[in-house]
């Protein structure tokens, strides 16, 4: 059953990219609505300011739209969609670089509600979440483009591979190397965390 629903949607998605192909401007509306929420998701992820996220993801979908007509229907749209947003977000952050002179590595998420809990525990679970995130925001590009693609959105590393246009075997690494870094950050929050849980509930010792 899931495998035909899955063959039924590739098909649906074929036809509406037929249509805006042609002009259909709802066909092609219905495109951004069923993709719009995952690219920004991972353009966020990415960039992580929601201001730029917004206006890249715009970029991105205006740029496979002008080109639409160039998509290989052998590959998912999402796919496509995914490669181009993830190229135009190396743009950005190369040309800020040129600006600024150093990664745009600004916390700018917007706030879990969790993160404002009466527990001692929600509150420990989201500043582990933003620790996590700032740890993330240090990796490379790749790396942390594969990392999100791979946890926050199921992709496995061939699909990963044709959306950041590598080969298999360096999304291997870049996973691998990505959680090796994050593992090496993480520990000693880890340690201090447990060691503070300890405290606060009377356990040192």
């Amino acid at each position: 059953m899931a495998k035909t629903a899955a063959k039924t949607d590739r098909r649906y998605e074929k036809q509406l990219i037929a249509r805006a192909c042609d002009g259909d401007r709802g066909a092609a509306r219905t495109l951004v609505d069923l993709h719009k929420d995952r690219l920004f998701a991972f353009i966020q992820r990415m960039l992580r300011n929601h201001h730029d996220a917004e206006e890249i993801c715009q970029e991105a979908f205006l740029k496979a739209f002008v080109s639409l007509d160039s998509f290989r229907t052998e590959y998912r749209f999402s796919t496509w969609l995914f490669t181009i947003g993830y190229r135009v977000c190396l743009n950005h952050l190369r040309r800020k670089r040129a600006v600024t002179g150093e990664p745009e590595l600004t916390e700018n998420l917007a706030h879990s509600s969790d993160a404002t809990c009466e527990t001692l525990e929600s509150e420990e679970a989201a500043r582990l979440r933003r620790t996590v995130w700032n740890s993330v925001a240090t990796l490379s590009e790749p790396q942390r483009a594969s990392l999100v693609l791979f946890y926050r959105h199921d992709m496995g590393c061939q699909e990963i591979a044709r959306v950041l246009e590598l080969p298999v075997a360096t999304v291997k690494s870049h996973l691998h190397r990505a959680r090796n870094r994050l593992r090496e950050l993480l520990e000693p929050v880890a340690d201090q965390d447990i060691a503070a849980f300890r405290n606060r509930r009377g356990l040192a010792g």
